[in-house]
């Protein structure tokens, strides 16, 4: 089966059936093409960045050198938080951004990113692949003269770095906390003020006091970038970004006038990275975290009662956007109704087999 926009990348073994041919595909269409690749992410964080460089290698090695495609840091070409604008009016032919980033364009690119309480890796998934998701999106791409491909998933996050405790959703108001996305929106609604700032202007603005709170992903990156050493308390769940995915946006006529086996070249690498980012953080969390415990970051589950007002908050305005919004209805009552399935399915089978797993190995077993 072909990769196509509306689809992920099949399972390794086709990325490996096709890669072992790509010579084959650069000699048939002797095409040599040459693309700048924008990214969102700093050149420190190895994961999120090596998102644009995994796609850039991978589509050079398997066009023989051919279509080169040259990677480019947040702020070489345009700030990390307008790689959208600079795909859609063809300053880059393609960029590796998150879609929380433009929600102010359009609150429906949250679907894309990442839904509050939403969805888990697997099941964002399974709801692009199998469910309405990926042809739903690309409505709303279409109208922005881009076609986006899933490039990168980091997985659950941690909620994120704070200076206090926090008791109460009350202990929310007045604070200037960092985030993206639509977690800043309902933050909001709790009393606080949020900061959209790209990943490597956040320690500055910590540092400064701009801010009083920020988040980023997760232990491995967030170590990279220091917060510890300013804020004390590390919250978990990261309720806003259960599923954060990492797009590959490029220009419709860069896309439109790109040979055919090179556009499927450019699928599969994407592809690629969303199957290696996932396991790349998993693999990399854990030590990271217990680093920063050792060295004095304290780490807090939020309580019940704050993840309750923020979970209804969040569909509250999901509602609103709703009622406002006939688009953003749409696809919100496909994953709506996809999330209802994919939990029950995954509270017979997999919860309740992890759920056991993590008691006997917290018992020492």
């Amino acid at each position: 089966m072909s990769v196509t926009r509306r689809q992920f990348a099949p399972a390794a073994a086709s990325l490996a059936a096709l890669a072992a041919s790509a010579p084959a595909f650069g000699q048939q269409t002797g095409e040599n093409v040459k693309w700048r690749l924008t990214s969102s992410f700093p050149k420190s964080l190895d994961t999120l960045w090596g998102a644009a460089t995994t796609i850039a290698r991978v589509t050079g090695e398997m066009t023989d050198g051919k279509f080169v495609l040259q990677p480019f840091g947040a702020g070489e070409i345009v700030p990390g938080l307008q790689v959208l604008d600079a795909v859609a009016n063809a300053t880059v032919e393609c960029g590796h951004t998150y879609t929380g980033y433009y929600i102010g364009k359009n609150a429906s690119f949250i679907f894309d990113g990442s839904l509050p309480f939403g969805l888990t890796p697997r099941m964002q998934n399974a709801w692009m692949m199998f469910g309405d998701g990926r042809k739903l999106m690309d409505e709303v791409y279409d109208s922005f003269g881009v076609v986006a491909l899933p490039a990168g998933n980091t997985g659950g996050q941690m909620f994120g770095w704070f200076r206090k405790e926090i008791k109460t959703p009350a202990d929310f108001v007045g604070m200037k906390m960092r985030t993206a996305g639509f977690g800043g929106k309902v933050m909001a609604k709790l009393g606080a003020v949020p900061q959209q700032i790209a990943g490597g202007d956040i320690y500055p603005a910590l540092e400064r006091g701009t801010i009083d709170a920020c988040e980023w992903v997760g232990p491995y990156d967030d170590e990279k970038l220091g917060f510890n050493k300013i804020a004390k308390y590390y919250y978990y769940p990261g309720w806003w970004e259960g599923a954060s995915v990492g797009s590959l946006y490029i220009n419709n006529k860069a896309w439109a006038e790109l040979p055919k086996p090179y556009q499927a070249m450019v699928e599969t690498a994407a592809g690629l990275v969303t199957s290696w980012m996932v396991p790349k953080y998993d693999g990399a969390n854990p030590a990271a975290l217990r680093r920063l415990v050792a060295n004095g970051t304290e780490l807090r589950p939020f309580p019940r009662p704050v993840l309750e007002a923020c979970f209804n908050e969040c569909y509250k305005y999901y509602d609103e956007l709703s009622a406002k919004d006939p688009k953003f209805k749409k696809i919100y009552d496909s994953l709506k109704a996809f999330r209802s399935d994919e939990n029950l399915w995954f509270r017979v089978a997999e919860n309740s087999f992890d759920n056991f797993n993590y008691a006997m190995s917290a018992a020492g077993h």
